[in-house]
This record gives structure tokens, C-alpha cells and sequence, in this order.
């Protein structure tokens, strides 16, 4: 399993998004100046969050993005659901029963309706996993980074942009 480097561009974007001004907007070409990425690039994966209710889009010349609601209620599992969609991850196509060799041997019963142990291992994998990041939010990430991983001036110059650059 490998998640798209979008769920980390969405990530950073976002957590710096959390310091825009209340009914303030930021365009895409700004974020992705910010992060050195393609501003193209970056409309696609703020156009599935805009889709997911975690931005909010404003059209027109002054367009841009603003959170669609509290950081404290955006979680990093919507984030995932968002860009990478809601499928699971595993899906069992019960290969047990697909053996040519146990068919021979007599070794397999159609009627079989136990559940596949792998199958139920990968999705209790894939719950848990959904569990610790629904527990981690966008207002965690941005106290953690702003508060403990920057210095006193990265956290001034990164606000100062932001303001400077929503409208």
C-alpha cells in the first residue's frame, strides 16, 4: 500500500491554512508557490477536497480556498478518503478457493462460507489504521508543527506570508 504524495501536499496546505483569516481566501497558484509544486497539480487535489467538504472554493480572479470547517474536525483519515477514495485497500478475491491442486485432491468444498483469515487480518489492519488517523486532526498537526517543530521566526515569516497572501 502506498498513499499518493497528494495526501501530503493536502496535509501541508492545509495545516497552513489553519492560520488564514476567518472568511479569507488563499488561490491555489499561493499554495503551490508555498510547497514548490505545480499549481496544476495541486487544483486536482483541492478539487477532491473542495468535493470532500474540507475546503470551501471562492470563484473568480480573487478566488482561492478557506477550510470548509474547524481544523479540529478535519481528520487525517478524511484526508486520505478524500484523495485516495473510500475503497479498502484489500479486497479478497478468494484465491483459497481457486487452487487447481486442492481441487484435484478432492481438498476444497464450494460450499465453504467461512470467512478468509486473510482477508480478516488486512481489513482489521485497515480499521485500525482508520482509527489513529480519525484521532489525528488538522489542529493537532498545526500545534505540533507551529508550536514544537518551528523556531519562534519560522512561525512568524510562515503567518506573515499567508496573511499577506490571502484576501
Amino acid at each position: 500500500m502506498k498513499f499518493s504524495i497528494s495526501i501530503e501536499h493536502a496535509l501541508h496546505c492545509l495545516m497552513y491554512m489553519v492560520d488564514v483569516e476567518e472568511n479569507k481566501s488563499i488561490g491555489i497558484r499561493d499554495l503551490a508557490e508555498f510547497q514548490g509544486i505545480s499549481a496544476s497539480y495541486l487544483s486536482k487535489t483541492f478539487t477532491r477536497l473542495a468535493k470532500a467538504h474540507i475546503v470551501l472554493s471562492s470563484p473568480g480572479v480573487k478566488g482561492g480556498y478557506r477550510l470548509a470547517r474547524t481544523p479540529e474536525a478535519i481528520s487525517f483519515w478524511d484526508i486520505v478518503e478524500a484523495i485516495e477514495g473510500k475503497d479498502p485497500f484489500f479486497r479478497c478475491q478468494e484465491v483459497r478457493f481457486g487452487s487447481p491442486v486442492l481441487k484435484e485432491l478432492g481438498a476444497l468444498d464450494a460450499n465453504d462460507k467461512s470467512p478468509c483469515l486473510i482477508s480478516g487480518v488486512m481489513h482489521q489492519g485497515e480499521a485500525e489504521m482508520k482509527r489513529y488517523l480519525s484521532k489525528k486532526t488538522l489542529r493537532w498537526l498545526h500545534d505540533e508543527v507551529f508550536e514544537h517543530a518551528f523556531t519562534d521566526k519560522q512561525r512568524q515569516l510562515t503567518v506573515e506570508w499567508f496573511a499577506r497572501h490571502s484576501w
